[in-house]
């Protein structure tokens, strides 16, 4: 095979396209324009969404009409950056949350709104489905992960129980990123890294699991949708909306993903030796496997990925909140705040955070709290604070990359991605802790790019193009060299006494109801 620049550059030479990227996220919708010849974003636009006001507390709910305005708006924003290019748009990528089904009735209406992530309404029925199938061990072993509060099964079974007449209503239930695609081509499909985080898939089989979904109804089989395989395209632009945008009616469409899985597929995560940590608004760490990595301990998350191979996925959910908390609190600005750090030594002289402010997902505690241990006169000061802050979020991400190890992977470096990407503080702690090589990416990140990648990939492949996904990855990901950070040895053994001391006092406090 040839090197991927000659490869590269002679598909260049005859198809300088552009990929439109998608992002439904909780907060907003984002569009990007990514040209491929470049490999550079020639435009992008944002529209945020608004929430559903006077909810009961725990609801978190959105209106799905809202996305589509939001994805109009976004799209046209976007393509107005790109007036006299639009004929080069060859294929459009949808991304969106995992949590949140949209129900439409007969009639193609929205039945009511969507529930969206961080909604622990259906806390109840989760536990009420995963006690039918013996607990979390039982729904491991029957479909690959633990369930979830804010998973499509639990969602499913509160709206049988709570709201019976929306239930009856109901003829089609579809993801937020598949209400999406349904949207611009008319197709009804889903793909199994977006159903892999539902509850209701087998992710051994990448099918829909009879057992559970006949559980909450026997209807519910028939209201899913069907689940293509990751690389095939949804459909085409629909021909209206292709009129009003000024694009070809032909325009690839692809399945898509949601945003854990084209965010990994952003930062180039697509071979099994690569392992990839996106810091935004959690930490998420997350390896490709060509079979699937369940956890029996129901800590890392088995998913399908956006390529149809396997995604292991440990996620800290406090990884920005709780360093966030005491930036503020003391009101440093991002600067101060690694200024503090930076002065002080490793382990903070004896400081330890256990940062579960908004409960924590890895170790799995989603209704913790957080911790401050070894406290002296000496050692409480704002500097050790703000690292063992920072500290007790780095530690819980190297938890959860042992624990990937022991799944088997075994990464030589970590790409990191992220709002925290640019700091070389947060860089040497992360390589210290996680005792890798930790390397920021140059290229553009994140759900919307990723979703433009997978898109690509879709084109390429409906098309009978050669290119191979690794391919495409070293292409459009570029590791920034100056940004490496390599561990130094007597840190990482000072880390790991510390990850175990943690885990030490998860594993006392938990169980005794302190924690």
């Amino acid at each position: 095979m040839q090197p991927i620049e000659e490869d590269v550059s002679q598909q260049k030479a005859f198809s300088p396209m552009i990929f439109l990227g998608i992002d439904i996220s909780a907060t907003g919708t984002r569009a990007l324009a990514l040209e491929l010849e470049s490999a550079a974003v020639l435009a992008e636009s944002f529209c945020p969404h608004r929430w559903i006001e006077g909810l009961p507390e725990g609801h978190r709910e959105q209106d799905p009409l809202r996305w589509v305005e939001a994805v109009d708006h976004a799209v046209r924003q976007c393509l107005a950056g790109i007036p006299a290019q639009r004929e080069k748009i060859a294929g459009i990528g949808v991304s969106g949350c995992t949590q949140g089904i949209v129900v439409l009735d007969r009639e193609n209406r929205v039945v009511r709104p969507t529930k969206m992530p961080g909604d622990f309404s259906a806390k109840r029925q989760a536990e009420e489905i995963a006690r039918t199938f013996g607990g979390s061990p039982g729904m491991i072993e029957l479909a690959g992960n633990p369930l979830s509060a804010d998973c499509a099964a639990a969602q499913c079974l509160w709206l049988k129980q709570h709201e019976p007449y929306h239930f009856q209503r109901a003829a089609l239930i579809l993801p937020i990123k598949d209400f999406i695609n349904y949207w611009l081509t008319g197709e009804v499909a889903t793909d199994a890294g977006m159903a892999s985080a539902s509850g209701l898939l087998d992710v051994r089989q990448r099918q829909w699991s009879a057992d559970i979904c006949t559980l909450i109804d026997l209807r519910l089989p028939e209201w899913l949708p069907p689940i293509k395989t990751s690389l095939e395209p949804c459909g085409s632009l629909r021909k209206a909306l292709a009129d009003g945008w000024g694009l070809d009616p032909q325009t690839v469409v692809s399945l898509g993903s949601g945003a854990p899985m084209l965010s990994c597929l952003a930062a180039g995560c697509v071979a099994p030796e690569k392992v990839s940590l996106e810091l935004g608004t959690s930490g998420t760490l997350s390896g490709v496997s060509r079979t699937p990595s369940v956890d029996l301990r129901g800590e890392v998350a088995a998913l399908c990925d956006a390529t149809g191979q396997w995604l292991a996925s440990a996620i800290t959910a406090n990884a920005v909140t709780a360093p966030e908390m005491v930036r503020r609190h003391y009101g440093w600005s991002p600067e101060a705040f690694e200024e503090m750090i930076a002065a002080s030594s490793p382990g903070a002289e004896g400081l330890l955070l256990l940062p579960y402010v908004t409960g924590e997902k890895t170790p799995n505690l989603p209704e913790a709290s957080g911790v401050l241990h070894g406290i002296t006169l000496d050692n409480f000061t704002p500097a050790n604070l703000a690292r063992a802050t920072t500290e007790g979020v780095a530690l819980g991400l190297g938890y959860g990359l042992s624990r990937m190890r022991e799944l088997g992977f075994d990464p030589q470096e970590i790409q990191l991605t992220g709002i925290a990407a640019g700091s070389q503080v947060t860089r040497q702690l992360l390589a210290d802790v996680l005792g890798t090589s930790v390397v920021a990416l140059s290229s553009p990140q994140g759900a919307a790019f990723g979703a433009a990648f997978h898109a690509a990939l879709t084109f390429f492949r409906h098309s009978g193009e050669t290119l191979t996904i690794d391919e495409m990855a070293q292409y459009l990901v570029i590791v920034d060299e100056s940004t490496r950070c390599q561990p130094n040895p007597s840190n990482h053994s000072l880390y790991q006494d510390l990850i175990s001391r943690q885990q030490y006092l998860v594993d006392t406090l938990h169980p005794a109801g302190f924690l």
